[in-house]
Parts: structure tokens; sequence; C-alpha cells
């Protein structure tokens, strides 16, 4: 974890008392009435105290005095630090969704937060694979399989799953079983906020999750598999760790390819899907994506190619 990343999750101490009490019923909202991940919680919870802690150096001992100047002072301080837009723009979000909460619970008059901006994040994404890189990447995974050792087919299998239906490492992870229907080759994912969407996969991953699933699992279950799909070496359920180790080493064996993660993978999926003529809509029900706009960014992806493709190819360009 790096300096920033640490800093963010460090919860200010000595917080006066009401503002203890308040940061836990707000996190008993965030786990129990918004059935957030373990991971997003904490991450709220650190903004909110993060914000909550400004707020007594500015002698703001009590919530009703939460104002606008106080959530505006407490973001420019967080610029003047060196915070990148990026985190600047999740915490002025996590301030949002907090005195939204205030309001209606009762506890403030009015929402401070809803006149908040937030700097605008730089819309960029992570390098992409080619498709003939992702076949080199999944060639590379299955050549390490062909010992027939429960691992090698646990990898193929997971590989083919992420690159075939853009999910994300959280979600393949936390696959189980009935969650896979291979006769109809589509899968049941539950993404953030706990939604539930089913992702079709195709063919070659189907074959990868059957052969995993008749001859590997098997090998490596002990008593507290469990339902989990993926297993790691001691049985249990693999860590996501694990599958990031997994896919940095076989990209490593694609020559000139990019170094890119399970989530590289995501967007490898989302770009070839558009490249392949998919409608942005489709796609973004397949990633679980909450708005369009987020979607749209892989157009950027294509755009770029079609562009390149243009230049090299058209005697005009």
């Amino acid at each position: 974890m790096d300096d920033e990343r640490a800093a963010e999750q460090a919860e200010p101490e000595g917080l006066p008392e009401p503002f203890v009490r308040l940061l836990g019923d707000y996190e008993r909202h965030l786990v129990s009435e918004r059935d957030l991940a373990p991971h997003t919680v904490r991450a709220y919870l650190g903004d909110v105290s993060g914000l909550l802690d400004h707020c007594g150096r500015l002698g703001i001992d009590d919530v009703t005095e939460l104002d606008l100047r106080a959530l505006r002072s407490w973001l420019a301080r967080l610029q003047t630090t060196g915070r990148s837009r990026t985190t600047i723009a999740r915490r002025a979000t996590a301030a949002r969704v907090f005195t939204a909460w205030l309001h209606r619970t009762g506890r403030v008059p009015t929402d401070p937060g809803a006149a908040l901006g937030s700097p605008k994040k730089h819309k960029t994404l992570p390098p992409v694979l080619r498709a003939d890189e992702a076949e080199a990447l999944i060639r590379s995974v299955a050549d390490l399989a062909d010992d027939g050792t429960p691992v090698g087919l646990r990898d193929v299998a997971m590989v083919e799953l992420l690159y075939a239906t853009g999910i994300r490492v959280g979600e393949l992870v936390g696959l189980d079983i009935d969650d896979v229907d291979a006769e109809r080759r589509v899968v049941r994912v539950f993404g953030k906020g706990r939604k539930e969407r089913a992702v079709p996969y195709g063919v070659p991953a189907g074959r990868a999750v059957e052969r995993w699933l008749a001859t590997g699992r098997p090998s490596l279950r002990v008593e507290g598999s469990g339902p989990a799909l993926f297993l790691g070496v001691r049985g249990r359920r693999i860590d996501q760790r694990a599958v990031r180790d997994l896919v940095h080493r076989r990209i490593a064996d694609v020559p000139g390819a990019p170094d890119i993660g399970p989530h590289g993978l995501r967007h490898t999926a989302a770009t070839h899907l558009l490249e392949g003529g998919a409608d942005l809509r489709s796609v973004q029900e397949l990633l679980g994506h909450a708005s369009l706009a987020t979607t749209q960014l892989y157009t950027h992806v294509t755009t770029d190619r079609l562009r390149k493709a243009y230049q090299q190819a058209h005697p005009r360009a």
C-alpha cells in the first residue's frame, strides 16, 4: 500500500465524543442499509473521519454547524497537502453522501454538501491488450496447464473467465459453484452494492471452467472449501492477490504486451466488445456500470485505434 492510500485510510484520533457516536451511526447505515462491501465502508469512514477532524480544527464541535465553507476548506487543505485530483474528487463525493445522510435523517436542517463541487477526474484508462495479445496470454496460461495439475486447470479457467466476461477480480473470487449456469453459459455476479447481474461467457471459457470443476477443483477441495468456485492451494476460496499475481506473471510471457492486471483484462474485454460492434448499453450492463458515462470512456480507446488505422491506410489521411 502506498503512503497516500495509507494516509487516506488512517482515521484521525481524538475526535469529540459526539463525532465518534455519529461515525458509529453512519457505519451502521453503510453496512446494514446500503450493504456496502467492507473496503468501501472503510473508505467512506476514513474520508468522513478526515472531514470531522478538519471541522474540529475549525472549532466546529456540533454537526449542525457544518456548512459549505467548512467543506470547501477541507478540500482546499487536501489540495495544498498534495492530494491528487482523483483523491479530492473521491473525498468530495464521500462528503456529499455523508451530508445527504445527515439531512435525510434529520441531523441537520439543510444539506450543505448539495452545492459542493469537486475537481474533474482525469478520464484515463490503463493500457489494453490487442486481440492477438489476449490470445497469447491465454495460450501462455494453457501451455503451463498441459501437465493437468489442478492449479494449472484453475488458472486457465480464471483467465478465460476474466477475459470472456470482463468481471472484476473481486467478483471472480466471490463466485460460488451455483453461480455458474453451464447450460446457458451465464455466470451470476454480485457487483458493487451487492447488485446482481447475469454475464454470458463463450465456449472456450465454458470448457475451461468445466475441466476445472471436473478434475481440478476436486483435487484441491478440503472440508472448509464451501461453495467457492475457485480455490487456492490450501483448498480455501482464492484471494484477489493470487489472481493479480497470476495475471501479471503470465502477461510477462507475452512479448511487447503492457503489464496489466485483472482490471486491465476487464478494460480489454470492454474494448474488444465495442470494437466488435457491441452497443454501449449492452457493455454497460455486462460490466455492471451504474453510469453510461463510465462505459463511454472505452470509446476513446476504440476511437484512437480507429484513427491510427485510418492514418496508416487512407491515401489522403
